[in-house]
């Protein structure tokens, strides 16, 4: 079916060779898989060629491309990731506003990482104003979703707050609720 041009298969096949599950691992036979479900516009192709290139090849900016694709359609983890390149510079020149959008909108979607990240972006008041409250809020929220390091922070951040604002903090955190379901975690 991945010969006849269905990209599901496609994808999955590129799957299989780039996780070796039942094919050796093939990072170009992967890569072309990938690339052809990803021209059909398969979201999901488009995020693993992303996760490819930055992991493999180290070719941040084909990764970005990537990412960004499949993150305006709406996948969480690709915009986490591209998130994450605007906050370190992976590729591109550090842009903290630009980051906060895209980990905002994964965070907004429940996802952990994206979460964790933002509440470092709160702390230390890197493109939003910082915000003890906020940080420690979307900290919480990753730690529910398992974050150990957000957790950590989160624990850590208390003893800089009044009770007060972590009162504040803890129900804005019980009150949140993802945006929207996520493509893709």
């Amino acid at each position: 079916m991945a010969e006849q041009g269905d990209s599901q298969s496609q994808y999955n096949l590129g799957w299989l060779y780039f996780y070796e599950r039942g094919v050796p691992q093939d990072y170009a036979q992967a890569q072309q898989w990938y690339e052809k479900a990803a021209a059909q516009g398969d979201v999901q192709s488009q995020s693993h060629l992303g996760w490819l290139y930055w992991s493999v090849h180290q070719d941040y900016a084909t990764a970005l491309q990537w990412y960004e694709k499949a993150a305006a359609q709406g996948d969480t983890s690709a915009a986490t990731n591209v998130g994450i390149m605007y906050l370190e510079g992976y590729g591109v020149p550090q842009d903290y506003l630009t980051a906060l959008f895209w980990l905002r909108r994964a965070a907004d979607n429940g996802i952990a990482m994206a979460q964790g990240k933002l509440g470092v972006m709160y702390q230390e008041g890197w493109g939003p104003t910082q915000d003890y409250v906020e940080a420690h809020k979307w900290y919480n929220l990753a730690a529910t979703y398992g974050d150990k390091p957000a957790a950590d922070l989160r624990d850590a951040l208390a003893n800089q707050m009044t009770p007060a604002q972590i009162a504040e903090a803890q129900k804005l955190a019980r009150e949140w609720k993802p945006k929207t379901p996520s493509v893709h975690r």
